[in-house]
């Protein structure tokens, strides 16, 4: 038995069962981390392996004493570096921030910590979350497990890699345009972008504002599941914290949805997507037909403009949320003694990467006099139709499927060069963030050179529930999802 490969619920089951200690799971995969770390370079803090065995010895000592334990007691959860972590350094994989150490967690990671989770390290990411590939970090390029010459996907790059390639069971990351469901896609795992509202952002820090939402990564359903109610419910720190109970995920997930409507969008299956992608994605969806769902056409009209609406919204928020990391008030502050403008102008320019920095142009542009009205103001009544255009698909089905990513894992270095080629990576997931709706991302199948190729379920606000249900009548009909990469 090779405990690094089990799933959360198969942990926890085990520790339940006595057959394996919250100490020794921990022990697992601290040296699972440790080897494979050199190769997937995953994290940007390694998991702490004192703290790690203390909580886990915590743990051990809960259930020793019959204590009653949390839904995750004793897995190892990693998190992405832009979720505070109270006395634990928080960097956004960002000079900018490389030394904050933040004084509270993240109301995500308290909850986990509620659930006695044990907090396994934090996962590298593209910086201050802006990109696709985990390229953008500022301190190194982690690498996809299933061949660790292409890209992991991003920006929650560490969180899918150190999940697929075995550092942990479980973790999170965090998607504003696709930055967990593509990710998920092309390293084989279940990513979940929750809907907007369902999970605090306090303690996020923030990219885009109205876009961000807290997810888990996980092997399988179950755990994505598992993770997803351990983490949601209402904050009052956070103002667009949806105060509705939670259903709990885990009990109907094994009953199938009878008379499924799947609605297939023919924008989804266009000019830019892979041939091998499309393939596997429609073997898929003939498989859900064998299990009496029915495939029915929907359209969204307004989705080939949702990636350019996405990049005015998102930019023009990082540009605001920003500001604040100048030198003076937050973040790096550059040496060269200098009068106050330059102060700023240093601090930012070295303390912001290429691309941080690109957007942060962009964003304030398109707010600048004269331009908010024809770019930023026309943006947000695009993001209003793809809202409608969601809101009418889902009156003809239930859930609404097509694939995660136009191609699978492309080559390091591939499109660093070229901003908009990489922009294209999320042509079938920003739509998502700007309707505020849940999407789940499943692996349901591989290239021909064995790369994972994800299946992508969009479904009505607050509709997680019948995501995961839909998602697992595919993972109980098919074995993608216990393939794990030889690393």
């Amino acid at each position: 038995m090779n405990l690094i490969e089990l799933t959360a619920g198969e942990l926890v089951a085990l520790q339940e069962q006595k057959k394996a200690s919250a100490l020794e799971i921990a022990d697992a995969f601290i040296a699972a981390s440790a080897a494979r770390e050199p190769k997937l370079r995953s994290f940007t803090l390694p998991p702490d392996a004192d703290a790690v065995r203390a909580a886990a010895r915590a743990v051990d000592a809960k259930r020793a004493k019959g204590e009653a334990l949390g839904k995750l007691a004793g897995v190892p959860v990693a998190i992405k570096d832009v979720l505070c972590t109270k006395g634990v350094r928080t960097t956004c994989s960002s000079k900018m921030l490389a030394n904050f150490v933040p004084p509270y967690s993240a109301h995500a990671v308290e909850r986990l910590i509620a659930q006695d989770a044990i907090p396994f390290g934090k996962t590298n990411m593209d910086e201050f979350a802006m990109g696709s590939s985990t390229e953008n970090s500022a301190f190194q390029q982690t690498r996809n497990p299933w061949d660790v010459t292409r890209i992991p996907g991003g920006s929650s790059g560490g969180s899918a890699a150190c999940v697929a390639g075995c550092q942990a069971p479980v973790s999170l990351g965090t998607d504003t345009g696709g930055s967990i469901r593509q990710p998920a896609a092309l390293c084989g795992l279940v990513g979940l972008k929750p809907t907007y509202g369902r999970v605090s952002r306090y303690g996020l820090i923030a990219f885009a504002s109205s876009l961000d939402q807290i997810g888990p990564f996980a092997h399988d359903v179950r755990d994505s599941a598992l993770g997803m109610v351990s983490i949601a419910g209402h904050d009052g720190r956070d103002s667009t914290s949806v105060n509705e109970p939670v259903p709990a995920y885990t009990k109907a997930l094994d009953t199938p949805i009878a008379g499924l409507r799947i609605g297939v969008p023919k924008e989804f299956f266009g000019q830019g997507l892979d041939p091998e992608v499309e393939a596997t994605v429609r073997a898929a969806l003939k498989e859900y037909e064998k299990q009496g769902a029915k495939l029915v056409d929907v359209s969204l009209p307004h989705s080939p403009y949702a990636l350019a609406a996405y990049y005015i919204v998102a930019p023009a928020e990082a540009s605001s949320n920003l500001a604040r990391f100048d030198g003076m008030h937050y973040g790096h502050r550059t040496a060269e003694k200098t009068d106050l403008i330059a102060t700023y102008a240093k601090s930012r320019a070295e303390g912001f990467g290429k691309e941080v920095q690109r957007r942060i142009i962009i964003g304030t542009y398109v707010l600048s006099s004269g331009y908010k009205d024809a770019y930023y103001v026309k943006a947000l009544k695009v993001r209003r139709l793809v809202k409608k255009d969601f809101d009418d698909a889902f009156t003809k089905c239930d859930v609404v499927m097509g694939p995660t990513t136009p191609t699978a894992a492309f080559k390091a270095g591939e499109k660093s060069d070229d901003p908009l080629a990489m922009y294209l990576s999320d042509v079938y997931t920003v739509s998502c963030n700007l309707a505020g709706i849940p999407g789940l991302s499943i692996n349901c199948g591989f290239t021909k050179t064995g790369l994972p190729i994800g299946l992508q379920l969009l479904g009505a606000p607050f509709a997680e529930e019948t995501l995961f249900r839909a998602a697992r009548m595919y993972e109980r009909a098919t074995d993608w999802h216990t393939k794990r990469p030889a690393v």
